[in-house]
């Protein structure tokens, strides 16, 4: 019943939220114009800090959005963007007006620049660069201004394209090198001149340009006219967001992990629409005929009689005909991978992203038996809370893993970029008796306290959160919730990613009567801040952790701080909690991890490899001669070199898959690999062995203040 009132509940805050906006008309026969006016109405009447807006407003927009249509600066001319700033200060004006004139200008202009710009770099691509030649290449296009006329344009692609050449140029001199030196495959193998060697490295930047092109000219003008749009939404914060229609598709499918269709990712290449990958337990899978490889030419309906061709469709267009609702029959006219042309028929069914969703190990270390839980995302389907969700997956895994007797719990949640509230309230309620989980503000309004209401604990373990840069919103709502109770030990990153907001997605839809438009798409827009329940917000600073250990992220700038545009930092009241007390010396664990962290070889080395890392990606300016080039290749291998010891290092942890998984495994080879690889990972894997380290360290005193207790007992 609880999850039937969760739901119900969530269903009739949409409705309030649809009817309430709905009571104005949207009407306008133009469908750009009605856009327009449906976000920038929904911006102002329901963003958590809506922006004014002015001529600032309109030069933000108008140098994002012409950063976004041409970052590499080699499309649009000095002479266009002088014509475009007549509207630099007036784009506001237009937002009100519902006036897309702008876009107009800018959009055919780009197609016209664009299909220039094709005709340069295949002329280009026809000759040979000269690698003997002393020149510099500059890769901070942030640096680069307009250029002035088609001379200096040509000249910009030849840079860029014979900075790209350079390097695949390199890598086949190097793998003939390395051939060279095995004496049977030189045997087999006729050396390449160099000429060769250039000629070809000139082809495969073509390819991948061509490759570029052939998806920029299945764009269409709503896609364009998508760019701009969020030009001028993403000016109100980084998380607000319009989904065309097709992303809104990807959109809901990302957040609940599953879709309808046949269980296979495609690929548009040159030739045609490619199957890249099939998913495991998919109905494709189960079916046994579609093969990675194989080139769709038609599909066919069970309902009717003509298949449709999509050779030449956008990759879009050609899902659309290949998805559709569980139960029914698609047939399949393919290009086979050794030539044949066949037809195979599939039945749709829900297909789950098995790589969505939490998975469990069972760890041992010195005869004891740990378990560790990988959280990608915090899912959740919206149309019904019952179904799986990230919140009862993770219930499922604990007690599978209680029922094997582990003695501590690894929450990882590396990497998880956030997801549904509510499963992150239902997660931490795993852990406590009961209490406030996160406090929730909105605008003019009081705060309110999202609360675990539920005295059973799952789990009351040791238990310790792993973190890093990347881990954002809902994770770093459990993160704080845990660390704020004492409930668990935050190790990780020096703070988490900062994302301390919360998003409303609205179909667009809704707000339109009698719509004859079109699918409108879907605003995802910030309605609220969250704040830890010691009243501090996440949004910036992130989550500090207890144990801070360097990782590859440790000096790059990715998180919401270094974002554009984002909500400031702030603070309010404490929510009353009462600190988890089942710990023997909480702080004590975190002191001993500390010290091993600090005296640990193998994170001076990841600490040594990121300063490393962060120094290539800093380099601005490389060497268009080849021996120069190849000098300061080899100094950057020669660096690598003393970081090679990073994958040789080797944990004394075991993992071992769930018993049910075992079982699945047997049927199913795709999944054993899968695990096997993450195993493996796990394996080598420092911060999860220092995990373990701690939970080792609190289970022990746990037992003491367990043992103490029973002794005055007695």
């Amino acid at each position: 019943m609880k999850g039937n009132y969760k739901f119900l509940l969530l269903a009739l805050l949409i409705a309030f939220a649809s009817c309430s906006f709905t009571s104005k008309k949207f009407e306008d026969p133009d469908k750009d114009k009605l856009l327009i006016q449906l976000i920038t109405y929904l911006l102002d009447q329901g963003h958590f800090e809506p922006k004014d807006i002015n001529d600032d407003f309109s030069t933000n927009v108008f140098t994002s959005y012409l950063d976004n249509l041409d970052p590499f600066k080699r499309y649009f001319y000095d002479s266009d963007i002088k014509e475009f700033e007549a509207y630099k200060d007036k784009i506001d004006d237009q937002i009100k007006a519902y006036d897309v004139s702008f876009f107009n200008l800018t959009h055919e202009r780009l197609l016209q620049r664009i299909a220039e710009s094709k005709t340069i770099y295949t002329d280009i691509l026809e000759k040979p660069f000269d690698f003997s030649k002393e020149e510099d290449y500059n890769a901070d296009y942030t640096k680069l201004t307009y250029v002035a006329n088609k001379r200096e344009m040509k000249e910009r692609w030849r840079q860029q394209l014979k900075f790209s050449t350079i390097a695949n140029y390199d890598d086949a001199v190097s793998q003939q090198d390395s051939d060279i030196e095995n004496a049977e495959k030189s045997k087999s193998k006729a050396k390449k001149s160099i000429k060769e060697h250039e000629s070809q490295a000139r082809l495969e930047t073509k390819k991948s340009l061509d490759e570029l092109y052939e998806y920029i000219e299945d764009r269409r003008r709503e896609d364009w006219f998508s760019v701009y749009i969020n030009a001028i939404v993403e000016e109100f914060d980084p998380h607000t967001f319009y989904f065309a229609p097709e992303d809104k598709e990807r959109f809901d499918r990302d957040i609940s992990g599953k879709f309808e269709g046949i269980g296979a990712r495609l690929q548009k290449k040159v030739d045609g629409i490619v199957v890249n990958e099939i998913i495991s337990g998919g109905p494709a899978w189960r079916a046994n005929e579609l093969e990675v490889g194989d080139q769709i030419l038609k599909v066919k309906q069970e309902d009717e009689k003509e298949a449709v061709n999509v050779v030449g469709m956008r990759l879009d267009d050609a899902i659309k005909f290949i998805k559709g609702p569980k139960g029914t029959v698609v047939t399949l006219s393919l290009k086979k991978v050794d030539g044949t042309i066949q037809d195979i028929s599939i039945t749709r069914d829900v297909v789950e992203l098995e790589e969505t969703y939490a998975k469990s190990s069972i760890v041992e270390k010195d005869g004891k038996t740990f378990g560790i839980i990988n959280l990608p995302k915090f899912y959740i389907s919206f149309e019904d809370y019952n179904e799986r969700n990230a919140a009862s997956d993770i219930k499922q895994e604990i007690l599978r893993l209680k029922e094997e007797g582990v003695e501590g719990l690894v929450m990882d949640l590396r990497n998880n970029g956030g997801g549904s509230l509510q499963t992150v309230v239902d997660i931490a309620g795993l852990f406590i008796e009961e209490g406030p989980v996160v406090q929730v503000k909105t605008t003019g309004e009081a705060k309110e306290v999202l609360n675990d209401k539920d005295k059973s604990i799952v789990w009351d373990g040791p238990l310790v959160i792993l973190v890093n840069e990347l881990s954002a919103s809902a994770s770093e709502i459990l993160a704080a919730a845990m660390q704020d109770y004492k409930r668990g030990i935050v190790i990780g990153s020096k703070q988490t990613y900062g994302k301390g907001t919360v998003q409303t997605v609205m179909d667009l839809n809704r707000m339109v009567r009698n719509n004859t438009k079109g699918d409108m798409g879907a605003l995802k827009f910030t309605t609220q801040k969250f704040y830890r329940i010691n009243g501090g917000s996440t949004q910036l600073e992130g989550v500090k952790s207890d144990v801070v250990v360097p990782d590859r992220y440790s000096y790059i700038d990715i998180g919401e701080k270094d974002q554009e545009n984002p909500l400031p930092w702030d603070k309010i009241d404490a929510a009353d909690y009462n600190v988890w007390e089942n710990y023997y010396d909480y702080d004590t664990t975190i002191s001993k991890s500390k010290e091993r962290m600090a005296a640990n070889e193998q994170l001076k080395l990841i600490d040594a490899n990121a300063q490393w890392v962060k120094k290539i990606r800093d380099r601005e300016n490389y060497s268009l001669n080849y021996e120069t080039y190849k000098k300061e290749m080899q100094i950057n291998e020669e660096e690598a070199k003393r970081f090679s010891k990073l994958s040789e290092y080797q944990t004394d942890l075991t993992f071992n898959s769930l018993p049910y998984e075992m079982k699945l495994m047997d049927k199913d080879s795709i999944l054993m690999e899968k695990r096997n690889r993450w195993h493996k990972a796990l394996a080598k894997d420092v911060y999860v062995e220092e995990a373990i380290n701690v939970l080792n360290d609190l289970k022990m005193t746990y037992a003491i203040k367990n043992k103490v207790a029973n002794s005055v007992k007695n």
